[in-house]
């Protein structure tokens, strides 16, 4: 891998050169100074400001670790091994690393990087950094990625839950509450709302399998009596048969009549499929109320200075879910991989949040890596020229929505071609697992990000009013 070029040494300087911290590159602009990170609506564009009243996007990466990902079933981690032999000594990576993201016009580190990153200077600027806490996914139980992996969903209904969530609050966040470089929390990663690629039961037939003394189980009935006149009209919709509401309540098993899964992923469906998803998308609405509503209030608790960005949905959830989260949090945070995030930026936008886009990424074939992991084809490219230029569109597509304010590249480094603990072998990275960054993407990187204040000050559309979040 060649070494950087001149161009992007030169612009690396301007860049650090150009203010302190996170500030737009723009004209000045300021706005009240808080101390803390915050979100601000200008003439219906949204804004992050940051701790000294200067507006600016957050442009961040995620998982920079030095020691990112192990070879699956075994305590091998090939970008370990590098660092060990290049730097000797995460002390010397870190003060390498951050000075290099910082050239690069990123000003932040997204889910899952090394926080101690934040804590070294570059010409007079700091990284900032956006904590996952994994609120939901502790609880149920096991490492958060294999609840990842498996799409569990925590029992919010649970009471154990909300003290769960201020436990892991108070410990997560208390000791940071006066810390001024944190951009804000995630919730949580990717959670399985609805029937999706991971299991295929709706979260209200899981819930229907709870014993009947589950306050879950006694929700979902008492919701579903509600919706029915009695129980005969349920099993007209469902094509079911409970002899009555206490039937269902007592029922030791719960066999979802319908596959939603093609419903949910195309629009497509039965009747009766359409007619059971409306019922689960009902259900969502109160699991999602009780979800967001615990976790802000556990969060603020332990650190009221600091902004929630919600759990990084991995799709556009049924419209109950978001309209709960748009209640509590102070901006939308989802993942997106696609050619142009426009249309996704849209859908979450109806409900007048700033969004930020937790992950995003694009890989080339001309790597090395086997890719196999990445099975959208649209968003593989021939080689790096072409996977930089998909970097340009995307984030440009954007910065062009007025509530656009963050855009996070998944993630630092490739991942192993042996594969990482779920099988992901891509060229996801910033830099390979020799260290060696990928020149034509970080040159495209630079570039965009130095344009992206001045790009998102024209945002042309779409307006929507501006109400302030929570």
């Amino acid at each position: 891998m060649q070494a950087l070029s001149v161009c992007v040494l030169c612009l690396a300087i301007l860049v650090s050169i150009s203010g302190a911290g996170y500030a737009d590159p723009l004209p000045a602009q300021t706005y009240a100074a808080t101390g803390f990170f915050r979100v601000q609506n200008d003439s219906g564009v949204w804004w992050f400001i940051d701790p000294e009243g200067r507006r600016f996007i957050s442009k961040g990466v995620t998982t920079v670790q030095y020691a990112q990902d192990n070879i699956q079933r075994t305590d091998r981690s090939p970008y370990r091994e590098t660092n060990d032999a290049k730097y000797g000594s995460v002390a010397n990576w870190r003060k390498a690393v951050a000075p290099r993201l910082l050239g690069w016009g990123l000003n932040t580190l997204g889910a899952w990087a090394d926080a101690e990153l934040a804590t070294i200077e570059a010409n007079g600027k700091y990284l900032a950094y956006a904590p996952n806490l994994n609120l939901g996914a502790s609880f149920v139980g096991g490492a958060p990625r294999d609840i990842w992996l498996r799409g569990q969903f925590p029992n919010v209904f649970d009471p154990r839950f909300e003290i769960f969530a201020r436990q892991a609050a108070q410990e997560q966040c208390g000791p940071h509450k006066s810390d001024p470089q944190i951009l804000g929390w995630f919730t949580d990663n990717e959670l399985r709302w609805v029937a999706d690629w991971r299991q295929k039961d709706e979260l209200l037939s899981l819930v229907l399998e709870l014993p009947a003394g589950a306050p879950a189980k006694r929700v979902a009935v008492d919701l579903l009596r509600d919706r029915y006149a009695d129980v005969a009209k349920l099993n007209a919709a469902w094509v079911t048969d409970f002899k009555s509401w206490d039937d269902l309540l007592q029922a030791a098993e719960f066999n979802q009549p319908v596959d939603t899964l093609e419903l949910r992923g195309t629009g497509r469906g039965s009747k009766q499929a359409v007619a059971f998803a409306a019922d689960a998308d009902a259900f969502l609405g109160l699991v999602a109320e009780q979800y967001f509503r615990l976790t802000t209030e556990a969060i603020k608790a332990a650190d009221p200075n600091h902004l929630i960005f919600g759990p990084r949905f991995a799709y556009v959830p049924p419209e109950p879910i978001v309209a709960a989260a748009a209640k509590y949090l102070n901006a939308i945070s989802f993942n997106s991989y696609t050619l142009d995030p426009s249309g996704t930026i849209d859908e979450y936008s109806a409900f007048h949040l700033p969004a930020i886009i937790g992950e995003f990424s694009f890989v080339s074939e001309d790597s090395g890596l086997p890719n196999t992991s990445e099975g959208n084809r649209s968003l593989h490219t021939k080689n790096q020229k072409e996977r930089a230029l998909a970097y340009k569109a995307y984030v440009h597509a954007g910065l062009r929505h007025p509530n656009l304010i963050g855009y996070h590249w998944f993630e630092h480094v490739d991942q192993p071609k042996e594969g990482r603990f779920d099988g992901q072998n891509a060229n996801y990275g910033i830099v390979d697992i020799k260290d060696e960054p990928y020149l034509s993407l970080v040159e495209m990187m630079s570039e965009v990000n130095a344009d992206a204040e001045r790009l998102h000050a024209s945002a042309p559309y779409p307006w929507y009013p501006a109400i302030a979040p929570p």
